[in-house]
């Protein structure tokens, strides 16, 4: 039975149980349950906190998880990403004092508080950059002002906390993280990859429609190279031999703009239908 952590709250919780019942799974009805089992897709679920989930899947306590990247760089732990889930996403930045500081390589020797310390230190590491890590387990944006660190490195969203602490940011990102599926390093069994298909089926249903339309034979060509389609597009005789039916999975955040090329080209009965699940 394959064993997989995850999220026990808040919006990365959310969004993983969505997209593992869109992908089949059974999912818990009680927030307050702690492990679920789906007896039909051979699965147990384990609902721990985000922070720690890296840590069992790294310790081959559990086999895969879901967690956000920034979570899994942060545990130092022998687990690996496996596939980004395209949901919560965030950015990890540095910010200090407004005019404080303008690039990274201006952090040699000060105190830089944040949550965040594995991951800063091997990015500090990797750039050669000797400076004190001060880990804060919340309200980092405090850590200035009271005179614990002279920066931070945290999660930045809209950067309204900071400016109303009077900070801003500085350099480049520090890691551009989302929601990701992992797995411990150099271990990966068959109910893993079939849980892998499965959410990469998912990812695909949520960014494609298919595009169903009618279009004169001579047009074929023209209309294929509008809706390519991942492989190629299904094409299908009909009763009037001039005309031909197209079927096409096309992005979904360009439908409409090619269906108004479409119908421009002579295309007809152009019809869009969401896909609910596929397998690529």
């Amino acid at each position: 039975m394959l064993r997989v952590a995850v999220p026990n709250k808040g919006s990365l919780s959310e969004a993983a149980a969505a997209m593992l019942a869109e992908a089949g799974y059974r999912q818990r009805r009680d927030t307050r349950e702690l492990v679920m089992v789906d007896p039909d897709n051979d699965i147990e679920f384990f609902f721990l906190r985000p922070r720690d989930i890296a840590v069992y899947v790294g310790q081959g306590t559990l086999d895969v998880g879901i967690t956000g990247r920034d979570l899994l760089l942060d545990a130092e732990v022998e687990a690996e990403e496996l596939l980004p889930l395209g949901f919560a996403a965030s950015t990890f930045r540095f910010a200090g004092p407004i005019g404080d500081f303008t690039n990274v390589a201006q952090l040699e020797g000060k105190r830089l508080a944040t949550s965040y310390d594995g991951l800063l230190r091997g990015y500090l590491a990797e750039r050669g950059i000797n400076a004190k890590v001060v880990r804060l387990d919340g309200a980092v944006e405090s850590s200035v002002r009271l005179g614990v660190a002279d920066a931070i490195a945290d999660v930045v969203e809209t950067g309204t906390t900071l400016k109303a602490a009077g900070m801003e940011i500085f350099g480049e990102p520090i890691l551009n993280s989302e929601s990701v599926l992992i797995g411990r390093k150099g271990e990966q069994n068959p109910a893993t990859e079939v849980l892998i298909r499965r959410l990469q089926g998912v990812l695909v249903a949520r960014q494609y429609v298919m595009m169903d339309y009618d279009i004169r034979k001579e047009l074929v060509e023209q209309a294929a190279a509008l809706t390519p389609g991942l492989e190629s597009p299904t094409v299908s005789p009909l009763r009037d031999s001039d005309w031909v039916a197209v079927r096409s999975m096309v992005p979904k955040r360009e439908t409409n703009r090619i269906m108004d090329e479409l119908y421009d080209l002579g295309a007809r009965a152009i019809l869009v239908s969401s896909i609910h699940a596929c397998r690529i």
